[in-house]
């Protein structure tokens, strides 16, 4: 399974970000942390806002969910891809981000269990 999950955006106010889709279109939305926020827009696809500029994208960058994050970066490799930042940890899973031969940056995750249960 290889499913886009989810578009994250860079945001001077992540919070200010969700309530803006909340109030304008209905879609929940779910705070990992007072720097970001997950806008839910069904079960499987999300915006997520990243606040922390040290950590936010500098575009929107593309989620791609996969079942094995180690054998997707070895063949995003074969494909001529570059890892632009090595697999990491966060809650609800763990990623990578890779640059493809055009330019665009998109990331890789694999979840670790459920999500926390705290929607706003």
């Amino acid at each position: 399974m290889n499913r886009l999950t989810m578009v994250e955006f860079p945001s001077s106010d992540a919070h200010s970000s969700a309530e803006f889709f909340r109030a304008a279109f209905g879609w929940e939305h779910l705070a990992y942390g007072p720097h970001y926020t997950d806008v839910q827009l069904d079960n499987e696809q999300t915006l997520g806002f990243q606040e922390d500029t040290a950590e936010a994208p500098p575009r929107p960058l593309t989620i791609i969910e996969v079942d094995d994050l180690d054998a997707t970066m070895s063949a995003v490799e074969a494909a001529h891809g570059v890892i632009t930042v090595p697999p990491f940890d966060f809650p609800g899973g763990r990623r990578f981000h890779f640059r493809e031969p055009g330019g665009n940056e998109l990331a890789a995750w694999t979840r670790a269990g459920e999500r926390p249960n705290s929607i706003v």
